[in-house]
């Protein structure tokens, strides 16, 4: 795909990630991280049982892993773009269709791969 067709994927990739950062941000009360953030917040909650701060502690640890998957996904996309093999299907090398890229520009397969991954997963899990 070409740099002229990459260019609105380049800039919904880019919004995403200004936008995942600030959310971070926002979360967290500014730019620490997620432990740091968690651990303030939970020594201030001396009064909730233990099970409690375990249990929002994971969830926001849980969250943090999601966040950073999710910025992980949009560098990769962004590095792809830069790298001329944005919008390629990584497992068999099909054009993406661009409204599966516009609805999930981090995407690294096509619809028919991702069906095929997503059931091996289910597989190997079970």
């Amino acid at each position: 795909m070409d740099k002229q067709l990459t260019a609105p994927f380049q800039k919904q990739l880019q919004e995403q990630r200004a936008s995942l950062l600030a959310q971070i941000a926002t979360l967290r009360g500014g730019n620490v991280g997620r432990a740091e953030a968690s651990a303030e917040h939970f020594s201030a909650q001396t009064e909730d049982s233990r099970a409690q701060a375990a249990t929002a502690r994971d969830l926001e640890l849980a969250l943090d892993a999601r966040e950073s998957a999710e910025l992980d996904a949009i560098d990769a996309a962004l590095k792809r773009i830069e790298d001329g093999v944005y919008g390629i299907c990584i497992d068999c090398d099909a054009d993406i269709p661009a409204p599966r890229l516009h609805a999930a520009p981090e995407t690294l397969r096509c619809i028919a791969c991702q069906g095929k991954f997503e059931q091996l997963g289910k597989t190997a899990n079970a």
